[in-house]
């Protein structure tokens, strides 16, 4: 295999196997979990859920980081490969509450496609790239396309908006929020982390 495409396979195992866990994750225990970090000891978190509850999050010493950052619409043109969480609406359209820009190594890595998904009752996310883009009066459309489809997306003021971003452990730290994709329970109760995003100036809203 010639080197640079060894190197590149590296990159984006090493920047995006966050993805390849959310595809996966409704499958695992304890599944997803979202919150912000209250104590950092070490590779120790205390991380307080959405929900209110306090968890010992240990992370992993082989732990994939990868880290949000804030984006605004104008980062989004055409071709660009998105993944929107939202709402489906009466008339097929997906009324988005969260846009990530992803990377553009993950183009062709990370699988295109509609799912349902667990950040809202009812929500779905989708993986696509955006076929055209159209402004109204109440905010901005765009259509978007993936292997097996096409979503009109309805992006609204209240839309959050972020890119990818290689992460790193050191972000980990009190006040920050936290998606973590792959875990599993240890025998003391705690959890160990495998694979998170951090935001790291927003929060995630995915």
């Amino acid at each position: 295999m010639p080197m640079l495409s060894m190197a590149r396979r590296a990159l984006v195992a090493a920047a995006l196997g966050i993805v390849f866990a959310a595809g996966t994750a409704q499958a695992q225990q304890p599944g997803r979990i979202r919150g912000e970090i209250e104590k950092a000891d070490g590779a120790m978190l205390l991380v307080k859920t959405r929900e209110g509850a306090m968890l010992n999050v240990k992370v992993a010493d082989d732990a994939r980081v990868a880290a949000l950052v804030k984006a605004t619409l104008a980062d989004i043109k055409n071709d660009s490969f998105i993944g929107v969480a939202g709402m489906p609406q009466a008339d097929g359209s997906i009324q988005a509450f969260s846009v990530h820009i992803f990377l553009p190594a993950q183009r062709g890595v990370v699988p295109d496609r509609h799912t349902p998904w667990d950040a809202r009752p009812g929500s779905t996310m989708t993986n696509a790239y955006v076929e055209s883009m159209v402004k109204e009066k109440d905010g901005e459309t765009f259509t978007v396309k993936y292997k097996d489809g096409e979503k009109k997306i309805v992006v609204t003021p209240q839309t959050v908006i972020a890119a990818v971003a290689k992460g790193d452990k050191s972000e980990l730290k009190p006040g920050a929020h936290i998606i973590i994709f792959a875990s599993q329970k240890e025998p003391d109760g705690s959890l160990l982390a495998k694979v998170m995003y951090v935001g790291r100036d927003v929060a995630p809203a995915m």
